[in-house]
């Protein structure tokens, strides 16, 4: 097989997935009560220099309450994958990122964050380039026990240059080929509309790459809107995106996306993205918004009640 071209970016995480498929085969798989709050779900399974994951894109369904306690608890040198932008942007503010499998960290109608460009700009955060379509189909080789996949994505681009993707010749059409190499997690992390307390869990609206990112994880912590009985969960089994033996952590956390949306529940609190926006333009701005909202309250209950209960309820879908 001729390799055509190479990326010069770094490849952050080797695709060994025959140690993967070796660590799955070793994960328990027995129906246990999984339910954790976040503190106890991030200082168990998070450890310094991890490679973690978000999921989805924007800030739809982020998994804020997660991540803001992988701030809290300080967690540091971590080697970040997903397409979020208002959860990555607060580790990046937080400055406990080392490197970056990026794809997109803005905030969208706003522009380019500020927290990003600082970290990258003073050589703190080392970027390796994706599309969106390849980071999700980086998980999706790990999920298929691949070492990569080929695709088309990113070919003919200065992505492709930037990431560290190869371009092969095709053995059988001779067409050129982008092969992605298999992203495997240490620990992802996934917001959910309900799971029960084994982790069977569902999504309503857009799925996002959830079913690949929860199979290319060794780790999989979930956060959720809600705790339901399994019963309510075998009603509509064609919902539920995770199964229970690949979650390790369930946790409750209503308006977990929070400032982000959540489909059919509630929308996205826009002042609260302007604050975040506005406050990120300066080092020390950044940090008094971490410590109103992250720093100085104790967990997500506490955040929640900071926000405001009148607020979050205007946000609900009536």
């Amino acid at each position: 097989m001729e390799i055509l071209q190479s990326g010069m970016g770094e490849l952050f995480q080797a695709p060994d997935v025959n140690a993967f498929r070796e660590w799955n085969r070793k994960k328990p798989k027995g129906l246990v009560d999984k339910r954790m709050t976040a503190a106890e779900a991030v200082g168990r399974f998070i450890h310094d220099g991890d490679c973690i994951g978000t999921e989805l894109y924007g800030t739809v369904r982020c998994p804020v309450s997660l991540v803001s306690e992988v701030v809290r608890q300080g967690k540091k040198d971590l080697r970040v994958a997903g397409q979020g932008v208002y959860e990555l942007d607060l580790l990046l503010g937080a400055s406990l990122v080392r490197t970056l499998d990026i794809t997109y960290i803005g905030l969208e109608v706003y522009g380019v964050s500020n927290c990003l460009r600082r970290e990258v700009e003073s050589g703190r955060v080392k970027c390796t380039e994706w599309s969106n379509a390849g980071i999700a189909w980086r998980f999706k080789a790990a999920a298929m026990g691949v070492p990569f996949i080929p695709v088309r994505s990113m070919l003919g681009t200065d992505t492709l240059k930037y990431s560290a993707a190869k371009v092969i010749e095709c053995p059988f059409t001779g067409n050129p080929m982008c092969l992605l190499p298999a992203l495997i997690l240490d620990v992802g992390l996934i917001h959910v509309h309900r799971a029960d307390i084994y982790g069977n869990a569902q999504i309503d609206g857009i799925s996002g790459f959830a079913a690949e990112m929860a199979r290319a994880s060794k780790t999989l912590i979930l956060s959720t809107e809600e705790i339901v009985p399994t019963e309510t969960i075998r009603q509509r089994p064609d919902r539920t995106i995770i199964p229970y033996y690949l979650v390790d952590a369930v946790v409750e956390a209503p308006f977990g996306s929070h400032p982000g949306e959540m489909c059919y529940v509630y929308r996205r609190d826009e002042p609260q993205i302007k604050e975040w926006v506005e406050a990120s333009q300066t080092p020390e701005t950044t940090r008094a918004y971490l410590d109103k909202y992250i720093y100085q309250v104790r967990d997500h209950v506490e955040y929640l009640e900071r926000v405001g209960r009148q607020r979050l309820n205007a946000l609900r879908y009536q």
